[in-house]
């Protein structure tokens, strides 16, 4: 986009207030991800659940200069404003006249699953074809597509847009903003399924996006989706693919096969190798074939395209480095719009040192000046430490960056030069195209090499959160649990995400978690469960608010208080009992609780208490019982004090289960990694936790011959036998050992033969086909799942991820 301040307000009929001159290129929503400045507006957008307006003082700091909001706040001088009767309508009004006005070719993509991925995989084979623009990440929703459809220029002549939604009567909307002229439909499963009535209905819902599209390619093998889209757009050019021969782009032959998969297009034959065979992959690639048919691609540059197409990789991990480094490792891919989101993804860090790898950018259709012009801008806004840059192209245009600048020829060329072994406690990002193979400086600079990780995907913890959020009315906290190493997913590194997307409050169990978590910078409310006696200067001096559970620990608490001359009102949680007979004050106590609390400098910020058995569907009236006598006694505490502190008393589980007694505040646990003991509840969360590693031994056993410590397991018949470097010193359980538990292999479960050992265990690979040493092998995520690994090991799903050993490496991916 590029309008002045007052030709957007012509379109939207919005008003202005200041210069309406100032050019806008970039409208930016998320106050804590802006990465420029330069020539972009800030969009306060308003939802029932939050106001983005809270926001706007925090985009003027970062140097924002135009806001668009549905109020002006006259306290912030020199700013212009353009003033909007609703933020949303604006956005959307404004990307449809965009849309409509840039008279490109376009593909709209929607379904339940493979939008992503057929996205990239189009614009990885189109865009040496066409100009082409495409969707950020998955941004498809009511406000994601328009911030999408923003980004065309004068330059594209094809757009590749996803389009989603979650909730009945939202594509109707969609379509008005954007309408395809090719319309794709992928695979329609259970994604958002449980907010429609019936599988009808959401096939009814998703198909409204073709209205006005000239052709429509989907997913024939689907009889219900077949049916609706002849019915209701028989006039238009419809294309179906699958796996069924019905089909009219289909697969001929065996897909089971080591040969090269054949696929029927209208009569015509297109073959080439996949070694990927799943029936997902395979109809992404269906669908992929007649997209580009439909473009007009010729057969034998389709079946280059497709031998040429890079997996889809949708993420960036974070890796504990040496020297107290964090390694940001975006090694996948390198293009304007994968670089912005790398820049955003930093802001998520709050180390005051950072650098940057960059190479150069491959294969795009734009003069060399401007876009190192744009990438160095880009850059400089950062203020990165070093930048050192990998190639040719960019080493050419290295004094537009304003950073202590290096560059190299190749990555070999900075490895050798042993600049980045010298950084200490930054945050280092690895940007570069992929023929650079820069993933090789992650391996030099991070500081666990351990085969056996535990991958830890922040998105998913986001999505389980807001799962749970939308559960709540739009007022009430939310107090993550981070005890315990936050579940042994890194107490740290969780509680900054959790910060940086606005968590009320922080739970740890003792002292010392909450004074680490300060000293690394994180600043939500701290609450502390279970406050030793010898910790509570530690508690005073790090600001953080310890659970009070007896009279005891109030009075010694209090005592603490005043030696450290705190002057006022200390903030406190009060702990009620109401049946776990763990910790807490009894009803009989609350009268004295009360006096005591008022000849007191201290403030009870919070009461609360906890459900021993929410999860349990049988002892519903024993939970019911806790809720009334909670609400009993936190009443009557509230009328004793003469104030209203925060309640609350659901977990995980009584969140999804008791959802009325949510009272101003609910606290998650389990739940934010995915887990529920809920099967209905579980369909709508996200797998958070992968604990993988590799095989790294086949050996052929004979019959008869003895695997592992103490000759447990024989074989009876010749047997491959693989080892993989993981064992009871990494959290595995020895009785889990001899055929009790199963690992992933190949999506397929192998039975754990012989003693587990400390750092080695066995698997029975027999009847794994084309299984080979440096294959992946999954401890748990979906094969085996985390329950199902709990339940080899006879326990829950905590115990299991607080178990994890400390040398095992931690990942966190964000996609």
């Amino acid at each position: 986009m590029n309008y002045t301040v007052q030709q957007i307000a012509a379109i939207t009929n919005a008003q202005v207030i200041g210069d309406g001159d100032l050019m806008i290129k970039n409208i930016a929503f998320d106050s804590r991800i802006i990465y420029s400045t330069k020539n972009t507006a800030f969009i306060a957008i308003n939802t029932h659940k939050n106001s983005g307006e809270k926001f706007i003082e925090s985009a003027i700091d970062r140097g924002i200069q135009v806001i668009i909001s549905e109020h002006q706040y006259p306290q912030f001088e020199n700013i212009t404003w353009i003033i909007v009767e609703n933020s949303v309508d604006f956005l959307q009004k404004l990307a449809k006249y965009h849309f409509e006005h840039s008279h490109l070719q376009s593909i709209g993509i929607t379904g339940s699953n493979g939008k992503t991925i057929l996205k990239e995989w189009l614009y990885q084979c189109l865009w040496n074809e066409f100009p082409t623009v495409k969707s950020p990440k998955s941004f498809n929703s009511q406000i994601g597509l328009p911030l999408s459809l923003l980004q065309i220029n004068t330059s594209h002549t094809l757009g590749i847009f996803e389009v989603g939604i979650s909730q009945p009567d939202e594509m109707e909307n969609l379509e008005n903003i954007f309408h395809p002229q090719i319309g794709l439909l992928t695979h329609i499963g259970t994604a958002h399924a449980a907010n429609f009535s019936s599988e009808e209905e959401l096939i009814d819902e998703k198909i409204k996006l073709f209205k006005d599209s000239q052709v429509i390619i989907y997913n024939g093998d689907h009889s219900l989706v077949s049916k609706k889209i002849k019915d209701l757009y028989s006039d238009k050019k419809l294309i179906s693919y699958g796996l069924k021969k019905e089909n009219q782009v289909f697969i001929k032959n065996n897909i089971s096969k080591g040969e090269n998969i054949v696929v029927e297009y209208f009569g015509q034959e297109i073959s080439f190798p996949a070694h990927q065979r799943d029936e997902a992959t395979l109809t992404n690639a269906l669908a992929l074939i007649t997209v580009l048919k439909e473009l007009h691609i010729e057969n034998q540059k389709i079946v280059e395209k497709i031998n040429t197409l890079k997996a889809v990789e949708m993420r960036l991990e974070a890796i504990e480095g040496i020297k107290g480094n964090i390694v940001i490792n975006d090694s996948f891919n390198l293009d304007l719009d994968s670089l912005k989101t790398a820049l955003q993804f930093l802001k998520e860090y709050n180390k005051p040192k950072k650098s940057l790898v960059l190479t150069d950018i491959v294969g795009v259709n734009t003069n060399s000046q401007e876009l190192y012009e744009e990438v160095s801008e880009l850059v400089n806004e950062q203020h990165f430490d070093s930048v050192f840059l990998i190639g040719d192209e960019i080493s050419k245009f290295s004094e537009l960056f304003k950073s202590k600048t290096y560059t190299f020829i190749d990555t070999k060329e900075l490895i050798e030069s042993k600049h980045l072994t010298e950084l200490e406690n930054q945050i280092i990002l690895l940007k570069g195209a992929r023929k650079f193979e820069i993933e090789r400086l992650k391996d030099i600079l991070e500081l666990r090499k351990h085969d056996t990780v535990l991958e830890i995907n922040l998105n998913a913890i986001l999505h389980n959160i807001n799962y749970h959020k939308s559960l709540l009315k739009p007022g009430t906290k939310m107090m993550a649990m981070v005890k315990a190493n936050a579940y042994g997913l890194g107490s740290y590194e969780i509680s900054e995400f959790l910060q940086h997307h606005h968590i009320d409050y922080l739970g740890v169990a003792f002292a010392d978690e909450g004074a680490e978590l300060r000293k690394k910078g994180i600043t939500t409310p701290i609450v502390v469960m279970n406050p030793e006696q010898h910790s509570y200067q530690t508690i005073i001096d790090y600001n953080l608010e310890p659970e009070i559970y007896s009279f005891r620990v109030l009075d010694l608490f209090y005592e603490a208080v005043q030696k450290s001359g705190y002057d006022q009102k200390y903030p406190i949680h009060i702990k009620l009992e109401t049946g776990m007979h763990r910790l807490g004050f009894k009803d009989f106590e609350l009268d004295q609780l009360s006096e005591t609390l008022d000849h007191k400098n201290l403030k009870v910020q919070s009461m609360f208490s906890h459900l021993s058995s929410s999860d349990v569907p049988e002892e519903k009236e024993f939970t019911l019982n806790q809720l009334e006598t909670f609400e009993k006694n936190s009443s009557y505490l509230i009328e004793k004090l003469g104030y209203t502190p925060i309640r609350h008393i659901l977990n995980s589980s009584g969140i999804t289960s008791y959802t009325n007694y949510q009272y101003n505040m609910v606290r998650i646990g389990i739940g934010m990694l995915g887990e529920s003991p809920s099967s209905e509840i579980q369909k709508q969360l996200q797998s958070v936790v992968s604990f993988k590693t590799v095989i790294s031994q086949i050996s052929l056993v004979e019959n008869g011959e003895s695997v592992g410590y103490s000759r447990k397991y024989k074989t009876d018949h010749q047997t491959r036998i693989a080892t993989i470097p993981v064992g009871y010193a990494d959290g595995i359980p020895r009785l889990i050992g001899n055929q009790i538990g199963k690992l992933g292999v190949h999506k397929t479960l192998a039975p754990i033969v012989g003693n587990i050992c400390m750092d080695m265990m066995m698997l029975n690979v027999d009847n794994i086909p084309n299984v080979k040493e440096g294959d992946t092998v999954t401890i748990f995520n979906a094969y085996p799942s985390l329950k199902e690994f709990a339940a080899y090991c006879k326990t829950i799903t905590y115990e299991v991820l607080t178990s994890i050993s400390p040398r095992v490496k931690r990942i966190y991916i964000k996609d």
